[in-house]
């Protein structure tokens, strides 16, 4: 909610007996700056207008109005926290000016200290029971005191939607409130929405390079994004700007210890100790449940030191795990993808390649290839739609799975659609349909989990370095 301000036209007070002229001469210049800013004011020229109205303070610092007047200008330029020193002292010097109190109210509550505004609002009302202005503030004070109340109670409940939600409502009212940006933020971050976090915190350093908390949510939006390194850099930050920042500490306590036990896991790894590997990738995911990528590497590690251990099925679920905290973590399907061809579970690998393949897009890549690949790729392709062809003849199928050659045959593949081949599988709308008969030999599953396998843009180095 936008600021809105009037500049006061106080007449200057007449000379009293006796007063020396150089007082009036004095006064008048004071009221000529006075003037002057504003017409600048009327203009909406804030920058001239806040210059004059300081060469009138400065040249007649008692007055309530000039304090006044440059107070509401700094609120049109956005510089709350200025105009509310200004407003604060034109109502020191007068108690009873009742815009100075509401331009004081209009100050704390953009800040986001409502219980004050409510305080500056109410004796506004002392002063002037009728006046409507201060009793729609001291509402939309007491609106932000309940948003506040209730992002409270939710983030104890985790439910930073909500929370997100209620400072939004709260920042209507308090635009240049950096603790609700901040909460804002913080919320933003632990749903997993690291941009819009890093933005909000970012305008905020703009503003104020050493705002601890600010320094928290970027260094938590890395964390999160699993850049660990450079998240503790910014905890770091953060707790030289506040040595008791509760949230930064713990934070870059977490960070510290994952990134230990993840090295150590790699190396364990990478020297074949592959028993203390998975010890040390265990210890790590006990470390913080909310780091998601994170953890989710810490899975896929972990099931690549159980496949080493020949414990695949105890690889396959530590993939699974992965997959769920990150579903677009291509390196945990392409290693559960290879457990489940180790164990004989052709169906669930080729799930996997075909994800891993839709997800990449590669089934254009070979369009600008060379004629000598694309030649390798027609066979390969030409394999694949030969299988589908025997299984999609009943006859055919039961030669084969019989060990009779179907060369003799003249086998003729005609068209075939190679989207078809994965629906071939486990049938559905749009694919072929076994009609429930018969299911596709073990074989023939293999044959084109490796031709999807194959056709991915990237090799599948399982035994390199994790």
């Amino acid at each position: 909610m936008a600021a809105v301000a009037e500049c006061d036209v106080i007449m200057a007070a007449p000379e009293g007996p006796g007063e020396p002229e150089s007082e009036e001469e004095t006064r008048r210049e004071a009221e000529s700056f006075k003037e002057q800013g504003n017409a600048y004011y009327a203009k909406k020229d804030y920058n001239e207008a806040y210059n004059y109205y300081t060469k009138a303070i400065d040249t007649c610092p008692n007055n309530a109005s000039y304090y006044g007047n440059r107070a509401a200008t700094l609120m049109m330029l956005g510089r709350f926290r200025e105009a509310l020193g200004d407003a604060q002292q034109s109502v020191r010097l007068d108690d009873s000016f009742v815009r100075g109190h509401l331009r004081e109210g209009k100050c704390h509550l953009s800040l986001g200290n409502a219980m004050a505004a409510s305080r500056c609002f109410q004796r506004v009302l002392e002063l002037d029971h009728k006046n409507t202005q201060a009793q729609q503030e001291l509402k939309n004070a007491t609106t932000v005191l309940e948003y506040e109340k209730i992002a409270e109670v939710d983030f104890e409940k985790r439910d930073f939607r909500k929370v997100v939600f209620c400072m939004d409502r709260a920042l209507e009212f308090a635009p240049a409130c950096h603790r609700f940006k901040i909460l804002k933020a913080e919320c933003l971050a632990l749903l997993g929405r690291y941009p819009e976090a890093q933005s909000v915190a970012s305008d905020i350093l703009r503003m104020d390079s050493t705002n601890a908390d600010a320094l928290y949510v970027r260094g938590l939006c890395l964390y999160y994004e699993d850049c660990i390194e450079k998240a503790v850099q910014f905890f770091v930050q953060a707790l030289r700007m506040a040595p008791d920042h509760e949230k930064a500490c713990l934070a870059c306590r977490n960070a510290k210890a994952l990134k230990a036990k993840k090295e150590d896991g790699n190396k364990a790894f990478k020297d074949g100790n592959y028993k203390l590997a998975y010890e040390l990738y265990t210890e790590a995911l006990g470390i913080d449940p909310n780091n998601i990528k994170t953890n989710a590497k810490l899975y896929c590690n972990r099931g690549t030191v159980n496949s080493k251990l020949r414990k695949l099925e105890e690889a396959i679920d530590d993939c699974t795990n992965a997959v769920k905290l990150d579903d677009t973590y291509i390196k945990a399907y392409l290693r559960r993808a290879q457990c489940y061809m180790d164990t004989e579970q052709y169906e669930d690998a080729v799930r996997d390649y075909e994800k891993v393949y839709q997800t990449e897009k590669t089934k254009d890549r070979h369009s600008g290839a060379s004629a000598e690949v694309q030649k390798e790729e027609e066979k390969k392709f030409k394999e694949v739609g030969e299988a589908f062809t025997i299984l999609s003849d009943p006859k055919k199928k039961a030669r084969y799975d019989s060990g009779q050659d179907l060369e003799e045959d003249g086998l003729n593949m005609g068209d075939f659609d190679a989207n078809n081949i994965f629906k071939a599988f486990f049938g559905g709308p749009g694919g072929f349909s076994f009609e429930g008969r018969w299911k596709c030999s073990q074989p023939w599953k293999r044959k084109y989990a490796d031709h999807l396998m194959g056709q991915l843009s990237f090799p599948v180095l399982f035994e390199k370095s994790i």
